[in-house]
């Protein structure tokens, strides 16, 4: 899967900003704010909770002019950030440049979330290829270890901070999708569904799982219409049937669905959908629903899974 893009050439920029401290981060994200809303251009901020904060105390009135988003919230599941946040934002302003400032990694998030976020930030580059705007990336050094600003690095055609712009000599987005498509165990005790094309039969199977697992009427719902999507994803444009494992505990559900087929888009599931798309809204309904998705290809073919957090 490839996930280069012309940025060097084209309308569409994809900074890093590396930041320490609020004094930092407001001096590298206000100024871009400022000079959107001059030359007459859509803003949107999509920030963890505390940064967001601190934007809107600094934008004072003109923070009634932007979009406004939580990251934490809206970004919970780093697959459905490109559908809707940054996509959402953009298409919303057709033929018109736009300014983003997102900032999907912060230090909460967790190791298993993590490959999925890299991911997200390499795949930008493809999802705005050609297009005229630019998404702005802060990331904090002094919380966020080396490794994840040496991924910053490959992701970002170009990085900001307190000693001004330069290129990335490191950029190479293709690369983090290769290294962070990693393979995903199964734990032991997970149940399984081996090559069926049975969705009744994965339905009813993921709610009785789910509801034992301490999830909610609607998170199990939730769950049924997710194994529902993934399985019928399989048999349609995978190898013909998949296989389904559920498991969870201590308020965690996971259900996975393999096949034997290839995943020939790596922005699969990030397309948003047009009111008259009749179809090919399934795994872009899975991201939406769930709490986290990863993604695993080989070989031998394609792993979706889906965590739900009670």
């Amino acid at each position: 899967m490839s996930a280069t893009a012309e940025t060097d050439t084209g309308a569409f920029g994809h900074p890093a900003l590396f930041y320490r401290g609020a004094t930092e981060y407001l001096a590298g994200t206000v100024p871009f704010v400022w000079g959107g809303l001059a030359a007459d251009e859509p803003v949107a901020v999509a920030v963890p909770g505390d940064n967001l904060a601190l934007l809107r105390r600094e934008l004072g009135a003109d923070a009634a002019r932007v979009r406004l988003l939580d990251m934490t919230e809206a970004g919970r599941n780093p697959g459905r950030i490109i559908p809707g946040v940054l996509r959402s934002f953009a298409d919303s302003h057709p033929g018109r440049p736009v300014r983003i400032i997102g900032e999907p990694i912060w230090a909460a998030r967790s190791a298993v979330e993590y490959p999925a976020c890299v991911q997200h930030e390499a795949l930008i580059n493809l999802a705005f290829a050609g297009r005229d705007g630019t998404i702005l990336c802060p990331y904090d050094v002094e919380t966020l270890a080396p490794d994840v600003l040496a991924d910053a690095e490959a992701t970002h055609p170009v990085l900001v901070d307190g000693t001004g712009r330069r290129p990335s000599t490191a950029y190479d987005p293709d690369g983090v999708i290769g290294r962070y498509n990693e393979p995903l165990p199964v734990p032991d005790g997970a149940f399984e569904l081996a090559g069926t094309t049975d969705l009744a039969a994965a339905r009813a199977l993921a709610h009785v799982r789910a509801a034992a697992c301490g999830l909610s009427a609607d998170q199990v719902a939730d769950v049924e219409v997710v194994v529902t999507e993934l399985l019928s994803n399989s048999v349609e444009h995978g190898s013909g049937a998949g296989t389904v494992r559920l498991w969870g505990g201590d308020g965690e559900f996971v259900c996975e669905v393999h096949d034997g087929g290839r995943l020939t888009d790596p922005l699969a599931g990030r397309h948003p959908a047009s009111p008259y798309q009749p179809r090919g809204r399934g795994l872009l309904l899975v991201n939406h629903l769930a709490d986290l998705v990863r993604l695993h290809t080989s070989e031998d073919g394609v792993t979706f899974r889906a965590y739900f957090r009670a």
